[in-house]
């Protein structure tokens, strides 16, 4: 699912498709854990991957999310000088 289209979605199909989401998480995990073959392994991931997006936009409507800031630039300066000390020197 891309996240413009869970963008364009309203709230209730937003928990709607959630809990799809999760339900069928489950059942391909519970497969997994019973050992049966996978036909499809990375739908886990992507079924994992959906869930964050709706959780993400679900908070961003509620104006929960904090906006990524813009990359700021602090000039670098430069490391303090290290005093040397004397070694001890084996003869």
């Amino acid at each position: 699912m891309k996240i413009q289209e869970i963008r364009k979605m309203k709230p209730e199909d937003l928990d709607k498709k959630l809990s799809e989401l999760r339900l069928e998480l489950g059942k391909e995990l519970g497969n997994v854990k019973m050992g049966r073959a996978v036909k499809n392994p990375g739908k886990i991931k992507q079924l994992r991957k959906s869930i964050a997006q709706i959780l993400t936009v679900k908070k961003e409507v509620k104006g929960m999310a904090k906006p990524i800031p813009a990359k700021q630039t602090k000039p670098i300066k430069p490391a303090p000088a290290k005093e040397s000390k004397p070694t001890k020197r084996s003869k």
